[in-house]
């Protein structure tokens, strides 16, 4: 059983940074990918970066630039630094998991962009 734990989520001002860390329960270096991903009220689950095992990124192009996703094997956590947040950013992130051949995801952390 996979089981993920986000953290990092808060409140900030447009043009402020975070960092959101995702621990996971298992060795994620035997993972298939990681990622993030989010979802605003009223909207859909969006992707907002990926990584591969053998560490190659994806972006959301609303993102690209401003966030980069990392992963630190031996804390067997992945990353994701959100440099010059805007309002439209505003969402519940979710980390994500692919194991084989399952899908895991985190209880999500509430990131809010705002004056």
């Amino acid at each position: 059983q996979v089981q993920l734990v986000e953290s990092g989520g808060g409140l900030v001002q447009p043009g402020g940074s975070l960092r959101l860390s995702c621990a996971a329960s298992g060795s994620i270096a035997s993972f298939r990918a990681m990622g993030w991903y989010r979802q605003a009220p009223g909207e859909q689950r969006e992707l907002v970066a990926t990584i591969t095992t053998g560490g190659s990124t994806n972006y959301a192009y609303s993102v690209k630039g401003r966030f980069t996703i990392s992963r630190d094997n031996a804390k067997n956590t992945v990353y994701l630094q959100m440099n010059s947040l805007k309002p439209e950013d505003t969402a519940v992130y979710y980390c994500y998991a692919w194991v084989y051949n399952s899908d895991f995801w985190g209880q999500g952390t509430q990131v809010t962009v705002s004056s």
